[in-house]
């Protein structure tokens, strides 16, 4: 079995907390009956999973904590992948999509 560097640890650690953060909001949102979660297709869902694991990177985990997912709308939603698809088509810098994201959810606060 090859040895695991630390940085190797480190980083599959971080990792799985993103994961697990973005699990949690994404459960919360699913839960909302605003959200209309069964709308959304596979790809639309995946993009939000995309973009809220860099925001999850990117912002304070106070505002992060903060955030209400549960109170977040469909057009809350739909701006988010919106954005999400923005950056996967490279329309959209990921710092100034991760803003956009990060002022969604800070109006959800």
């Amino acid at each position: 079995m090859p040895d695991v560097t630390s940085d190797e640890r480190g980083r599959r650690i971080f990792q799985i907390h993103k994961e697990r953060a973005v699990e949690a909001a994404v459960e919360k949102i699913r839960h909302n009956p605003g959200s209309k979660w069964s709308a959304f297709s596979p790809d639309e869902i995946k993009t939000l999973n995309f973009i809220l694991g860099e925001t999850w990177v990117s912002v304070g985990r106070q505002i992060w904590e903060q955030s209400s997912f549960s109170r977040l709308t469909r057009k809350d939603l739909e701006e988010i992948i919106n954005i999400g698809n923005e950056v996967k088509s490279k329309k959209l810098r990921e710092e100034t999509a991760i803003n956009k994201v990060s002022g969604i959810l800070k109006g959800s606060i």
